[in-house]
């Protein structure tokens, strides 16, 4: 199984919580990601390309391979700190 998403990383769940409720209030996931996320890839809008079951910690990975595809997910707390999770696609 393999998947596509983008997130977004902070570093408190309050911070996660208020850019969650500016997503789902119409703000565009791949704007928040640029401005807000600690992560790398916050320079592609958040995108983490594709990968494969395993290859991301398990907290992060048991999002990614059951949420439904196009919702944001989160705060997910991981040792990196919290992320909005959006998961672009999946395949069997």
């Amino acid at each position: 199984m393999r998947a596509k998403a983008r997130h977004i990383l902070v570093d408190s769940e309050q911070v996660a919580e208020s850019l969650k409720q500016d997503i789902e209030g119409g703000a565009d996931f791949g704007e928040i990601a640029r401005e807000h996320s600690l992560c790398p890839s916050s320079r592609q809008g958040g995108d983490l390309g594709e990968f494969g079951r395993g290859q991301m910690v398990p907290e992060f990975d048991s999002v990614v391979f059951s949420a439904d595809v196009g919702t944001t997910q989160g705060p997910v707390k991981t040792q990196f700190g919290y992320h909005l999770i959006e998961v672009t696609s999946r395949t069997d």
